[in-house]
């Protein structure tokens, strides 16, 4: 049905055979500013017939300094697209009913939303207002409860009084002073204020007046007004995982309130009973998984019953516990969940952690997206846990995946990205693909950045290997070339550690830790899965667990070993290190310890430098469960994996990033080790952005990151640097010494 629209050039990159990539004569080369002003594209929507898809497209100007955003349409036979609207206002879209009828969002100057409706097939036609609401709103869900009215809810940011919170519309207090009675008093880069996310729902009705058709939104009614919950959970609850619709009501997922914040990850799915999305907001019903009692994610409505899928964690202070799928089969009946693959001992019977399930259009059908094997795969099961007596089936293996849709013609329309491409476009048939392993069935129908050739890019670039880590088990690591590679020559190794601590490194896109940009100037990148990643077992997940600076430390010894031994295009006397997050905790333990004086230089982006001081973040729930309990009661596990009581090993030139956002891991830490280098002489810089998070988002200020970053690693292992005589607007400002009068 669908068919690949990439370039000749793509065609023949696709058809090449061999380890090695020859790199595009015609590319734009892969660099820091063209993978940041690279267009970047939404997740593809496809039209009920299943003939257009609707997406976002962004890009960044360095030149103008400025972002440029639009709505475009896909033809999903041919996979061509164009411009149906641009602004910068805009905020998001979807299709309105069946047919080409688009609805949008766009921001206005005093802190409304307008609502607008538009043809797909009338690009140049005048939309119509539906309306518009008096705050910020996102994630627009609709179904259609009667011929022309649609229910809709979205979500949004509450006052204390109930209503829709518009931050431009608000008084400013006469005093800055923030009292707090309990935590969260800071939550990822953001204070907490007395607003709080919630869920609206109303009714859109198209109308027709003297011959001309329009719309009427009605009043939103707060869901969850007088309860105390929030939905959308902070900070990452996102508005396609956090509630859902349909016409029997509306499900959503909220902490428990009666339990300390910070440090319990508790959160459960409720069912909202609704008939015409007018009514007063009916009490929330709980749904009870019994036994099983964590974070819950991914509440979704079957399109044709009274059903709701969802995952679920078991623990309840632990973060990254692994997620099991549940069914409620009838949401009008009983709200008693049952769990797919349970197991006598309480483990579930499938060894891996689903992230988000999706209906079939028959309702018959579960698909799960999950981390495995350093992807982000798809996977099917039967949607009665009765009939689920073998694993699931493998349909999408590659690259790892953002969304799935509906196509029509029980086809999937799957969003995708790769470490060569930020947006994939995949039109799949599930029957035949689970039917040979995911080898068939699967068409691209676009890729946003021609399959990577687009930047002389390719996967012949990437392999990966499998070593014995410290202990009965293997460890993996991709294993990432330039594409100039030339298999007679060496080339020094970039040594990267992944954060979580419970995480990975997938086959994916990053616009912050993009493998790719490393490797284009000159490194073999090693991007290393040790003892706490996902998507290998719940048991190497787990097994980081008071081992901070334990089993990963090992297996990362391991790995630099087994790249010495194994790989002779590895130059492993040009190493450096980097890592964020966790991954900057092991940038400084790895200082403190042998590893450290193998490596030329060292970088690490919001570590955690001192355990002893995690009780300033804010999650606590993270070394509660990773240090087996509290501070005061398990002081020796929080200083057994400490890296501040080895920094009289200290020696390797040491560049370190951390920002004043970041109350994940308070500037503190890196400022700390920062004083530590600099009192013993070890050559060191320090940056930081006021206006930055535990990441750094602002293109202009990512562009600095790479510039320093690639700056300082280059020059320590015969690279040279990045920076040209005239980037100087792209560098941070030095702030001091040495003093030139």
């Amino acid at each position: 049905m669908a068919v690949s629209i990439l370039s000749p050039l793509a065609i023949v990159f696709l058809l090449l055979s061999g380890l090695f990539a020859v790199n595009a004569t015609n590319s734009t080369k892969f660099t820091p500013e063209a993978m940041l002003s690279a267009p970047r594209r939404g997740t593809a929507l496809p039209n009920s017939e299943g003939t257009l898809a609707l997406y976002t497209l962004s890009t960044h100007s360095f030149e103008t300094h400025k972002n440029a955003h639009g709505l475009y349409l896909m033809d999903i036979l041919n996979g061509t697209s164009w411009l149906f609207t641009n602004s910068s206002a805009i905020g998001e879209a979807t299709w309105l009913g069946d047919g080409n009828t688009i609805l949008w969002t766009v921001s206005e100057d005093d802190g409304t939303m307008s609502l607008l409706v538009g043809d797909a097939t009338a690009p140049s036609a005048e939309p119509i207002s539906a309306g518009s609401v008096p705050g910020s709103i996102s994630g627009i869900k609709l179904v259609e409860i009667s011929n022309g009215t649609f229910g809709v809810a979205f979500s949004g940011t509450a006052a204390p009084n109930g209503t829709l919170y518009n931050s431009a519309l608000a008084e400013t207090p006469v005093s800055t002073g923030r009292m707090y009675t309990q935590i969260f008093v800071r939550h990822w880069d953001t204070y907490l204020t007395p607003q709080r996310n919630s869920i609206w729902y109303t009714t859109l009705s198209a109308t027709t007046t003297n011959g001309t058709a329009g719309y009427t939104l009605g009043d939103p009614v707060n869901a969850l007004n007088g309860t105390g919950m929030e939905s959308p959970t902070p900070p990452f609850g996102g508005t396609d995982e956090s509630y859902d619709i349909s016409t029997y009501g509306l499900a959503f997922i909220a902490k428990d309130i009666t339990l300390n914040q910070a440090t319990t990850t508790k959160s459960d799915v409720y069912f909202v009973p609704l008939t015409t999305f007018q009514e007063p907001a009916p009490e929330p019903q709980i749904v009870s998984t019994p036994g099983i009692e964590g974070a819950s994610d991914g509440v979704v409505f079957s399109p044709c019953a009274p059903s709701i899928a969802f995952v679920r964690q078991k623990g309840i202070s632990y973060e990254s516990d692994k997620n099991r799928i549940f069914l409620v089969s009838d949401v009008t009946k009983d709200l008693t969940a049952t769990e797919f693959y349970s197991s006598e001992d309480g483990l579930g019977a499938w060894d891996r952690s689903p992230g988000a399930v999706f209906w079939s259009q028959d309702g018959k059908t579960i698909y799960a997206e999950a981390e495995d094997y350093a992807r982000v795969r798809l996977f099917s099961l039967p949607a009665d846990p009765r009939e689920a007596t073998e694993l699931p089936n493998l349909i999408f293996k590659d690259g790892a995946v953002s969304d799935v849709r509906f196509l029509g013609n029980d086809k999937l329309l799957i969003s995708s990205t790769s470490f060569i491409d930020n947006s994939l476009y995949f039109a799949v048939d599930p029957t035949a693909s689970a039917a040979t392993n995911a080898s068939s069935g699967i068409n691209l129908m676009s890729a946003n950045l021609g399959n990577g050739t687009n930047y002389g890019l390719s996967k012949s670039q990437v392999s990966e290997a499998f070593y014995k880590g410290d202990g009965d088990y293997l460890v993996h690591t991709w294993i990432i070339r330039p594409s100039f590679f030339n298999e007679n020559e060496t080339y020094p190794l970039a040594f990267y550690v992944h954060g979580g601590p419970q995480g990975s490194t997938d086959d994916a896109w990053s616009t912050r830790w993009n493998m790719m940009v490393y490797a284009e100037q000159g490194y073999v990148v090693a991007a290393f899965n040790p003892t706490g990643s996902f998507g290998f077992g719940q048991n190497l997940t787990d097994g980081i667990q008071n081992q901070w600076g334990g089993r990963p430390y090992n297996d990362l010894v391991l790995g630099w070993d087994y790249i010495s031994e194994n790989i002779p295009y590895v130059d492993t006397n040009r190493s450096m290190a980097l890592g964020a997050s966790y991954g900057g905790y092991m940038m400084y333990w790895i200082q403190g310890h042998d590893l450290g004086r193998k490596m030329k230089a060292i970088f690490a982006h919001d570590g955690s430098f001192n355990t002893l001081s995690q009780y300033s973040s804010e999650e606590l729930w993270f070394m509660q469960h990773d240090f087996n309990g509290t501070l005061w009661e398990n002081w020796d596990n929080y200083a057994r994996w400490n890296p501040a009581n080895h920094t009289d090993q200290w020696a390797t030139p040491q560049l370190i990033v951390h920002n004043e956002l970041d109350y994940r891991l308070p500037i503190a830490e890196g400022l700390a080790a920062f004083n530590i280098l600099q009192t013993k002489g070890v050559p060191s810089k320090f940056l930081s952005f006021p206006d930055e998070n535990h990441w750094v988002l602002n293109a202009e200020n990512s562009l600095v990151w790479h510039k320093t970053v690639l700056d300082w690693l280059n020059g320590y292992v015969g690279l040279p640097k990045y920076s040209q005589p005239g980037d100087e607007d792209f560098r941070a400002t030095l702030m001091n010494g040495p003093w030139i009068y």
